[in-house]
């Protein structure tokens, strides 16, 4: 996959299907937009997914919000699906002021060969967001392209959205976000050193991480989780709170592996996250806290084997 990023004179030169949006969740309605694209490449399309690197929000309020998936994760996961071209073209004066018209014409046209063109029905471009699809079926014939407006997933008459989507993961509720995004939401991260009481006092060595600080975490608190380390997925469970002594004041993740031995220390893994057990606890005494690790162990295994389809997925 080609990855352009930063810049504003890419330039495809093969007739192409494009989708024009944030894509900060990739959810399931982000995939069915590319599924479309999909659709396209036996006409000899390239598929093409635009997008502008800023974060969700920032746009309208100024404000950075917290993204469910990174502009690396977002990357990785478009070149997984099979996209050609992913293009986070900078939010400069330039492109920030370009009519509706000028956008469709100079970019989608003249940079992008654009000759099919999938959008939602909520898409918005050129200055303050003026174009809409309407307009993109307008001038179809006038810039000889074809245009598909796709209608909203929905769940139980609710668009499916990355802001639902962040409401349920800051509810703590993975098993539903998890559908909704339509595939287990995840944490990457250097494993760190920690203040080593799980291998030296509770012979249950962790493996602490802490993501980046635009990711998105849910409430503090225990997690049934699946984890990629050193080439295989190992089932286990995590505690998501606050680490001063690996990352300072942010949110870190702690994860103990069952069935793992070896060192982590400066690799990167990656934690799924499949259910809340429960939140953060303080104990009175380290043998309080292992008995009660043991029981978060066995609530993660048991929520494993009742959902045992999910077992084996990537081993």
């Amino acid at each position: 996959m080609e990855y352009w990023k930063g810049i504003t004179d890419f330039r495809i030169e093969e007739p192409s299907a494009v989708s024009i949006g944030k894509f900060d969740g990739l959810h399931v309605g982000h995939q069915k937009l590319i599924s479309r694209l999909w659709d396209k490449k036996q006409y000899g399309c390239s598929t093409v997914v635009f997008t502008f690197d800023v974060p969700p929000g920032s746009r309208l309020t100024g404000k950075k919000m917290q993204t469910l998936v990174t502009n690396a994760e977002r990357c990785q996961m478009l070149e997984k699906a099979g996209i050609d071209y992913l293009i986070e073209c900078p939010f400069v004066p330039e492109v920030a002021s370009m009519e509706p018209e000028d956008f469709i014409e100079d970019v989608l046209v003249g940079r992008l060969n654009a000759k099919y063109i999938v959008v939602g029905t909520d898409c918005g471009f050129g200055h303050k967001r003026r174009g809409n699809c309407q307009l993109l079926q307008e001038l179809a014939p006038k810039y000889g392209y074809e245009v598909e407006v796709v209608e909203k997933v929905q769940y139980k008459g609710r668009d499916i959205s990355s802001t639902y989507v962040r409401e349920e993961i800051g509810m703590g509720n993975m098993e539903f976000a998890n559908f909704l995004l339509g595939y287990p939401y995840s944490v990457a991260g250097t494993v760190l050193h920690g203040n080593h009481i799980g291998a030296s006092k509770l012979d249950m060595p962790t493996a602490n991480i802490v993501p980046p600080a635009e990711k998105l975490l849910p409430p503090n608190g225990v997690y049934a989780t699946r984890t990629f380390a050193q080439g295989r997925w190992y089932e286990g469970v995590s505690n998501i709170g606050m680490k001063p002594t690996v990352g300072g004041d942010q949110k870190g993740i702690e994860t103990y592996l069952f069935d793992f031995y070896g060192e982590l220390y400066g690799r990167e893994i990656r934690v799924e996250l499949y259910a809340y057990e429960r939140p953060e606890m303080k104990f009175c005494s380290l043998e309080e806290l292992k008995d009660r690790m043991h029981k978060d162990m066995e609530f993660a295994k048991s929520y494993f084997l009742q959902h045992s389809k999910m077992n084996g997925q990537r081993n």
